[in-house]
This record gives structure tokens, sequence and C-alpha cells, in this order.
């Protein structure tokens, strides 16, 4: 199983949130499933699971969408590491970065959680902060807008015309990150774009 790669997208469930800053997590998973044309079925650690590979002969991907609220995805996360035997450097965690500007992607292993009480919850549900993530830059909000707030509202008009893109470029972040490893995937997605 040591080829196995639990990919965990943070978010909220419900039509309420599917389209908001916090979920962009979840709106990556989306996408790698979508490339595989693989649906969504529940599993017993209260999340949405597709079971699935890179690409024939290549590493096992378990792609997971907690049911739960951002804040306690911790349990679902152990609970798919459990279930797969992934220890923590094969659990992928992508999710929203307020300090991230939008539009931008960067890869880290550990560190702190910035404040990100889902990433936060992951790691204690880990017992580790050393597992790979997947950051992808929402920025912060202009003026006085508190940061709860500007991550629960839906991306701007503006925003939503470069979205596609941007959850594309997490996606194969994410698949680089697998094949290649963590620094093959910071040198290409963390150089200024052309």
């Amino acid at each position: 199983m040591a080829d196995t790669w639990l990919i965990i997208g943070l978010g909220n469930p419900g039509p309420r949130y599917e389209a908001t800053r916090h979920n962009i997590g979840q709106m990556v998973i989306d996408e790698l499933a979508a490339r595989r044309r693989e649906a969504f079925r529940t599993h017993k650690a209260n999340a949405r699971v597709v079971e699935t590979w890179l690409r024939p002969g290549a590493a096992k991907l378990v792609l997971a969408k907690p049911n739960s609220f951002m804040n306690v995805s911790g349990g679902p996360a152990s609970g798919l590491a459990r279930f797969y035997g992934t220890e923590p450097d094969h659990v992928v965690v992508v999710h929203d970065e307020l300090d991230i500007p939008y539009d931008t992607i960067k890869l880290k292993t550990g560190g702190g959680h910035g404040g990100h009480n889902g990433v936060r919850d992951v790691a204690k549900a880990l017992g580790t902060p050393d597992f790979p993530r997947v950051r992808v830059g929402i920025g912060r909000p202009v003026g006085r807008q508190d940061p709860a707030d500007w991550v629960l509202d839906p991306f701007s008009s503006a925003e939503r015309t470069t979205l596609p893109i941007l959850v594309s470029d997490a996606a194969d972040a994410v698949e680089l990150l697998v094949d290649e490893g963590l620094v093959a995937a910071q040198q290409r997605f963390h150089a200024p774009r052309a």
C-alpha cells in the first residue's frame, strides 16, 4: 500500500458552500475525479471518495471530500488514512490559503496551520503536521471585511473568469507532487508565470 496516496480536498458540505472560496480544495478534487471520469461514492469515514490511479501502472489515488464541516475535517481524514493504511507523508491536503494571492499555488510539507482551522484539525487528528499540502491562494479581503466572512463568500465575477484555470493548475500540482515529488512540483508552481 506504500504507493497509495490519499488526496483530501477541504471544504464545507452542501449547496450553500460549494461555490465559496473555502471550498476550492473540493473543487480541485472534483477536477481530478472528472479527469478520470469517476463518480464519488459514500465512505464509512464520513467522506465521499473515488478510488483511481494517477495513470495506468502508476500510483493509486484515493480522492476524498469530507462530509464534515471544514473545522472538523480531521475525523474523516484520519479515518480514511487508517482505512487505506496511508502514512501522513502520502496524505495530500488541498486547501484555500488567505495568505497567498488569488491565482497562485504553493506546495509544502509540514509547518504551521497559518490559522486555517481545517488544516489544524487534520494535523491534530493525524498526530503530526508533516503531510504535503497544496495551498490554493484566495487572497485576503480588501478593506475591513472579516476573513471568516470572505472565505464563505462566492468568488467574484472577475475571479470566476480564471477560476477553472486555477482549479486545473492545482489539480496538475497534485498530480506532479504524487508523480515526481514535492521539489519538482514546487519548482514548477512556485516559479513566476511567464
